[in-house]
């Protein structure tokens, strides 16, 4: 069945055919707590940062305002700009109770009951717990309110016909895999629930289908075609070892931005980095990289390939060891 609906999104006329009242008639979501405990706004600023929420919904390089709407992200399906979500009644999210948060995060619903479009990487935040949406929400509600709303989507027919994501949501939403492994370590179940979960680095790491769907068997392979034309490289183990990463120096890199070769990481990447990653604990950064480069929890992380000879070996010293300028 859900064959025949990814069929679907790629020829629209056939979902189309379907019928568009019956899509608009068709419930999606489940209902959410009536009650949720107290958040932390600490705790929640902090998974805002580990899931990119920052770094998405803050447009930095036109000097924007925290949360108040972020870049706009041009995409073959049009182009989408993330919203204020700021606590302002009118620009953001002021007047959403924290059941319509919690169904926007975790399913991808908007309080009116449309389907999100799926730039909007809810999918990987669904096994996010009562108690982590309550920290978000008590973040988001501690962040100065921004009246201005972001500018609205720039997506033509047949994508502006938001019926047809509920059809794209029932072939492609699928929670992620965070559960602790038994006989693997803490910082690998750790690195689990933030590359898989919050973290979302298959969103960019992994190809696309014609329906934006992420592609069958190609998982962390890289993407030839993010948003705006820039590229995310292959993170798969054999290719990080290649390239010369291992678990301290992947950690020091999404700290400081700087990559084995001296180099640094551009685009997207390094606004991962300065917005989101460089914010987490140390103890995070290594549990991604221990996971990223022990994929199946064996407790072995194989040596690198060598660099060539002459390489300055920047990523993977000590801060103090080095002058470099990371305020955030």
């Amino acid at each position: 069945m859900r064959g025949l609906i990814r069929l679907s999104l790629v020829f629209p006329a056939l979902s189309a055919s379907l019928g568009a009242g019956a899509l608009a008639l068709w419930p999606i979501g489940t209902a959410e707590p009536a009650a949720f405990p107290t958040g932390d706004a600490a705790r929640g600023a902090y998974l805002a940062r580990a899931s990119g929420c920052v770094s998405c919904h803050t447009n930095a390089a036109a000097g924007g305002l925290a949360l108040a709407g972020g870049a706009p992200l041009d995409t073959p399906f049009g182009t989408f700009v993330p919203p204020n979500i700021t606590p302002h009644p009118e620009g953001g999210i002021g007047l959403w109770t924290i059941q319509d948060f919690a169904k926007a995060i975790r399913q991808g619903v908007s309080p009116e009951g449309d389907p999100y479009y799926p730039v909007f990487t809810y999918s990987f935040y669904a096994g996010f717990t009562e108690q982590e949406i309550a920290d978000l929400w008590e973040a988001f509600r501690s962040v100065p309110p921004v009246a201005e709303a972001a500018a609205p989507h720039d997506v033509g027919f047949p994508f502006s016909f938001r019926s047809g994501l509920k059809l794209w949501r029932f072939a492609y939403f699928e929670a992620p895999e965070t559960d602790a492994l038994l006989g693997t370590s803490s910082p690998w179940n750790r690195g689990r629930v933030l590359v898989e979960g919050a973290a979302h680095c298959a969103a960019c790491h992994t190809g696309r289908n014609l329906a934006g769907g992420l592609k069958d068997g190609e998982r962390f392979a890289g993407n030839a075609s993010l948003p705006g034309g820039s590229k995310a490289p292959s993170i798969l183990v054999g290719d990080l070892l290649a390239r010369g990463w291992t678990v301290p120096n992947l950690a020091y890199a999404l700290d400081s931005g700087l990559l084995p070769n001296g180099d640094a990481f551009g685009g997207s990447m390094a606004e991962v980095v300065a917005e989101g990653t460089s914010y987490i604990t140390d103890a995070d950064r290594a549990a991604i990289a221990t996971y990223l480069l022990d994929p199946e929890g064996t407790g072995i992380v194989p040596a690198p390939a060598p660099l060539p000879d002459g390489t300055p070996m920047a990523a993977g010293m000590d801060h103090s060891q080095m002058v470099m300028s990371n305020e955030n």
